[in-house]
């Protein structure tokens, strides 16, 4: 819990920081690769994690990583997260900086399930549909396949969740 506090306080300056300097996309898109690295590297992670490797070799090994790749600014927040012994919030505040981003520009988020994936066009209706239950401009709309679901799909736009999958009405 005190970790996302503390999470938290680093994303909100950061997100703060970004849009005085004007370079929040960026940042964004520095977030983005952060936790798309994560994810693909379970070492890469459990390496942040550590309390045997020291947080000086951690600050060369992300310099290493992602000096040249990345904006000063997401560099600087590297800097001053090793520089207080941090380094495991990482991913953490990676994650939530998205969430951060999407409600700073009102980007709304969703997530259907369905049992086989969905083609452009109904992609597109249900966009429109989540438009109009959250009433934003722009959705995220992520996907997921569950062929357990039988038929029919389950939705859930941020705190709601609409279920008519054919496995919970024969339930």
């Amino acid at each position: 819990m005190a970790s996302t506090r503390v999470a938290s306080r680093y994303v909100k300056s950061l997100l703060g920081l970004a849009v005085e300097k004007g370079a929040l996309e960026e940042v964004h898109k520095d977030m983005q690769l952060f936790s798309k690295t994560c994810n693909e590297s379970y070492e890469f992670v459990m390496l942040l994690r550590s309390p045997i490797v020291k947080h000086d070799k951690k600050k060369a090994i992300l310099d290493e990583l992602f000096k040249g790749k990345v904006h000063n600014l997401t560099l600087a927040i590297f800097d001053i997260i090793t520089r207080k012994n941090r380094e495991p919030l990482l991913p953490m505040i990676a994650h939530e900086f998205h969430d951060a981003y999407n409600e700073h520009k009102g980007i709304g988020k969703a997530t259907i399930t369905t049992t086989i994936p969905m083609d452009k066009q109904l992609r597109n209706e249900v966009e429109a549909i989540v438009k109009k239950l959250n009433n934003k401009k722009q959705i995220e709309l992520t996907e997921k396949v569950d062929e357990e679901l039988i038929g029919g799909f389950v939705l859930q736009v941020e705190d709601k969740q609409i279920d008519a999958c054919v496995k919970n009405k024969l339930k």
